[in-house]
């Protein structure tokens, strides 16, 4: 999954595992009850052809979400890969719901059904309503002091180093390695407490963040190399978002403001007031990028092409590039040049637009960062 920094960025698809289609309100979290014509169920059958899609655009990974009201990634996963050859999967995965041993031992057998395209996205939570319901009562920085046990304690099993490990929240007895063949996965994480880049300082190899503003995202890029190497360690950077990209700046914003107005204002309360319970501090950002903004498109577009309309409705990824193809690749090749190595990227609906940007997008973006990586070689 983790490309050499001098070779070109990772680009990412999103597959919609709760449900898709060609509005804001189509995918993603909360569901505020706000029926749209259009929307698609995430059947195996659907799926299959988002993940196909990807593969033929040129996408180098997938990334599968996992909520509540969301299909089981590990079962999904397990189904797609046989469906593609060279796609890669991030299972995203919860360390309040398994056990970090049992974890290694899943890990390992998708390795191998997938010929070694496997990478883990691990999430301590969200609001703790959700949590709750899935059985999980432990608070937000205990949820990510056992994240830190839980990554320490599926690396050191998948090694195999012999230790036996009594934690606070997890015992095991480590005998022989997990996959003695098998590379282990890299670890993707993300969050934006203190707590949650502690533990991705400590234990990731990709630290992922929601976009926001290029001087914010160099903000936060500097404070997690400084707490990485601290430790003696190097982090790569991720981003994830939504485009609305078209041949003209003029038409995909037209695009989005249609996109605005179909959702009626109690619709965009409801979320808000659902999306504000969540304890997640990234969440916070999201949002308040939106603060004290019109309603209109342009309004809020809180720098140059990055758009946080998304976030009106919708939880997790809030904002949005939006513009021509060329301007689009621009803003994220100025990401990269930040020290973004990857993004994960998503549309509405997510078929058609992963065809639609693995034809117009990814190209320019390839071409763009290839120019970058010679400019930097000769330098």
């Amino acid at each position: 999954m983790q490309n050499d920094p001098r070779q070109n960025i990772e680009i990412d698809w999103f597959l919609p595992t709760n449900g898709d289609g060609r509005h804001l309100t189509s995918s993603g979290l909360p569901k505020v009850g706000l029926f749209q014509q259009g929307e698609r169920a995430p059947t195996l059958d659907y799926l299959r052809q988002i993940v196909r899609a990807a593969e033929y655009g040129g996408f180098d990974a997938i990334m599968v979400p996992t909520a509540s009201g969301f299909e089981d990634p590990w079962l999904i996963t397990a189904v797609l890969a046989q469906e593609v050859r060279r796609l890669k999967f991030l299972l995203t995965l919860r360390p309040g719901l398994e056990l970090p041993a049992y974890t290694a031992h899943r890990a390992a057998t998708l390795q191998l059904l997938s010929d070694n395209r496997l990478a883990l996205h691990v999430v301590s939570g969200s609001s703790r309503f959700e949590q709750r319901s899935l059985g999980d009562f432990l608070e937000h920085d205990e949820r990510y002091a056992r994240t830190a046990e839980f990554l320490e304690v599926f690396q050191a099993v998948w090694a195999g180093n012999g230790q036996p490990h009594h934690g606070r929240y997890y015992r095991s007895v480590n005998a022989s390695p997990i996959a003695p063949a098998a590379p282990a996965p890299a670890i993707y994480f993300g969050g934006a407490s203190e707590a949650a880049e502690r533990v991705g300082a400590a234990h990731a190899q990709t630290h992922l963040m929601w976009c926001e503003p290029p001087l914010l995202i160099a903000e936060r890029i500097r404070r997690m190399r400084e707490l990485a190497a601290a430790q003696g360690r190097t982090l790569r950077f991720g981003l994830r978002l939504h485009i609305f990209a078209a041949p003209t700046d003029d038409a995909a914003w037209a695009h989005v403001e249609r996109l605005l107005a179909e959702i009626p204002k109690d619709a965009i309360d409801r979320a808000q007031v659902q999306m504000a319970a969540y304890e997640s501090v990234g969440q916070t950002r999201q949002t308040r990028l939106a603060e004290g903004r019109g309603r209109g498109a342009r309004e809020l577009e809180v720098s140059a092409n990055l758009w946080a309309g998304v976030g009106l409705v919708r939880g997790g990824a809030g904002t949005a590039l939006v513009g021509s193809y060329e301007q689009v690749a621009e803003r994220i090749e100025e990401y990269h040049q930040l020290g973004v190595d990857s993004f994960i990227l998503s549309g509405f609906p997510h078929l058609e637009e992963a065809i639609h940007l693995g034809a117009e997008l990814l190209p320019l973006l390839r071409r763009i960062s290839s120019r970058s990586v010679e400019q930097r070689t000769v330098l």
